[in-house]
C-alpha cells in the first residue's frame, strides 16, 4: 500500500511586519483618499474625526478582531473557515462566500478605478494633464473625455489587473507580503511630503482648523451613522479579507494588537489624506468657504480626478506634484486590490483544488470581463458600488459579528485571544467582547443597513 501523501503545510507571514503592513495595506485603499474627506466635509469636520475615531475603537476594532479570529482558528479561504467552525448543514459557509462574492463585485468597478489612476499617472509624468485649461470645466471635461473611451479606460484597468495576478500568483510570501514591506512605507513617504506641501500654503490653517477643531454647530443625528459606515468601509470588514489574511498569521501573532496597529495605521492615513486636501482646498481655492466645502462634500471621482488636478495647477512645479500625489492612490488602490484578488483567489484554490497559478489566471479573465462591463457602462459600475458597499458588507459584518459572538465556541474565542493562555486576558475583558458581538455592533450594523437603503 502506498504511503499518504501528506498535506501542503499552509503558507503563513514570515515577519511581524509584513504581517502588518499587508493587513494595513488591505484596509488603506480609495476610501481613505476619497471617501474619507468628502465624508468629513459633509458631517463639518473635526467634530465627524472624532465620532470616526470612537466608532474605529468600540465597533471596527472588535470586528477585525473577530475576522482575525475566524481566520486562524481554522486556516482557510473566507468560505472555508466557516465550513471549519461550524457544520456545514447549518450554513455559515455561505456567509464565508457572500464575503468572496462581495470581494469579486468590488474589484470589478476598483480596477477602473485604479486604470483611472495609471492614466492620470502617466498624463502627470508627461505634463498632458497641467496643460488642461483650468476653470469650471477644463479638468471635468478631460476626465469625462477619457473615461467616454471604453476602450482607452479598459486598457488601463487590464494592466492594473495584471500587475495586481502578478503579486498574488507569487503567494503569500513573496508576492503579497514583500510587496506590501515595499509600499506601505513608499505609500507613507509620498503621504507626508504631500502633507507637508500643502500645509506650507499660505492660507492653508484655515484647513487644518476645519479638519481639528471641533465645532458643536455641525452636530446632527446622521454624524453617527456616517462615522459608523466609514469605519467599517476603511478597515475592510465584511469583505473577507481579515479572514483570509488572519489564516495566514502565526501561532504567536497578537491578534487584539495587530488589529489596533492596523486601525492606527489606517485612520493615519486617513487623517494625511485629510491634511493634504483640506489645507490645499482652503489655501488655493478662491471659492468663499461654503462653496469649497461643498465641492469637497461630492467626494468620489469628482474630487480626485477634477477638484485636486485643479489645485495642484496653480502650484509651482504642478506636474511633479501631481504625479506624486497619482502614484500615491496608484499605491493605496494596488495594496487593496491585491489583498481583495486574493479572498478570490484563495478560495478557488482551496474550494476547487486547483493550484494558486491556475486559479490566479481564471480570477484575473473573469476580472477582466467584469471590468469590461463597468468601463462601458456606467450604470453597471454605479450599480456594483452599491450592491457591495450598501449591502454586502453590513450584512458581512452583521453575520460574522453573530457568528463569533453567539455561535463560534467561547473557549476558541479565548484560545485566539490569548494565544493558547500565553497571554492573559481576565474574563471582565472577555465578557465585554463578546458582549459587543452580540449586542453593540450588531444594533450599529443594523442601523447603518437600513439607513443606507433608506438614503
Amino acid at each position: 500500500m502506498s504511503e499518504q501523501k501528506p498535506a501542503k503545510a499552509r503558507a503563513l507571514f514570515a515577519s511581524k511586519l509584513g504581517m502588518i503592513a499587508a493587513a494595513a495595506g488591505s484596509a488603506v485603499g480609495l476610501g481613505n483618499i476619497w471617501r474619507f474627506p468628502s465624508q468629513t466635509a459633509s458631517d463639518g469636520g473635526a467634530l465627524f474625526l472624532l465620532v470616526y475615531i470612537a466608532c474605529i475603537l468600540l465597533f471596527g476594532l472588535p470586528l477585525m478582531i473577530a475576522e482575525f479570529i475566524i481566520g486562524r482558528a481554522a486556516k482557510a479561504n473566507a468560505s472555508g473557515a466557516f465550513a471549519k467552525l461550524a457544520p456545514r448543514k447549518e450554513g455559515w459557509h455561505f456567509l464565508g462566500g457572500l464575503g468572496v462574492l462581495a470581494s469579486f463585485l468590488i474589484l470589478g468597478f476598483y480596477f477602473v478605478v485604479g486604470g483611472w489612476t495609471l492614466e492620470y499617472i502617466i498624463d502627470s509624468a508627461t505634463g498632458a494633464l497641467m496643460s488642461v485649461e483650468g476653470g469650471e470645466h477644463g479638468f471635468s471635461d478631460h476626465f469625462v473625455s477619457f473615461t467616454q473611451n471604453t476602450w482607452r479606460q479598459w486598457g488601463m484597468a487590464s494592466i492594473f489587473i495584471v500587475l495586481t495576478a502578478f503579486f498574488v500568483i507569487s503567494g503569500v510570501k513573496k508576492g503579497i507580503e514583500t510587496s506590501a514591506k515595499f509600499m506601505m512605507p513608499l505609500l507613507f513617504v509620498l503621504l507626508i511630503v504631500l502633507a507637508v506641501r500643502s500645509l506650507m500654503l499660505p492660507g492653508s490653517f484655515v484647513g487644518v482648523e476645519f479638519l481639528f477643531k471641533p465645532n458643536l454647530d455641525t452636530l446632527h443625528p446622521t454624524i453617527f451613522l456616517d462615522a459608523i459606515g466609514q469605519a467599517f468601509f476603511s478597515l475592510s470588514l465584511g469583505m473577507g479579507i481579515m479572514i483570509t489574511y488572519g489564516s495566514y498569521f502565526q501561532k504567536n501573532s497578537n491578534l487584539t494588537k495587530t488589529a489596533t496597529q492596523v486601525a492606527l495605521l489606517d485612520s493615519l492615513v486617513a487623517v494625511l489624506a485629510g491634511l493634504i486636501i483640506f489645507p490645499s482646498a482652503f489655501a488655493l481655492s478662491t471659492l468663499p468657504v461654503a462653496e469649497i466645502q461643498a465641492v469637497l462634500q461630492k467626494g468620489g471621482a469628482g474630487l480626485v480626478f477634477m477638484t485636486i488636478p485643479e489645485l495642484f495647477k496653480s502650484l509651482p512645479f504642478s506636474s511633479l506634484w501631481s504625479f506624486c500625489f497619482f502614484v500615491f492612490l496608484g499605491i493605496a488602490a494596488l495594496t487593496s486590490m491585491i489583498s481583495l484578488m486574493e479572498v478570490v483567489t484563495v478560495f478557488m484554490h482551496e474550494e476547487f483544488k486547483l493550484s494558486r497559478s491556475v486559479a490566479t489566471i481564471i480570477v484575473t479573465v473573469l476580472l477582466l470581463a467584469l471590468s469590461w462591463g463597468c468601463s462601458y457602462s456606467g450604470v453597471f459600475f454605479d450599480r456594483l458600488d452599491y450592491l457591495t458597499a450598501k449591502i454586502f458588507l453590513p450584512l458581512g459584518g452583521l453575520f460574522v459579528s453573530f457568528f463569533v459572538g453567539w455561535r463560534l465556541d467561547k473557549a476558541i474565542v479565548y484560545k485566539e485571544l490569548s494565544n493558547e493562555g500565553t497571554i492573559k486576558i481576565g474574563t471582565g475583558v472577555l465578557r465585554a467582547y463578546r458582549f459587543i458581538l452580540r449586542f453593540i455592533a450588531p444594533a450599529a450594523i443594523i442601523i447603518i443597513f437600513i439607513y443606507g437603503l433608506l438614503s
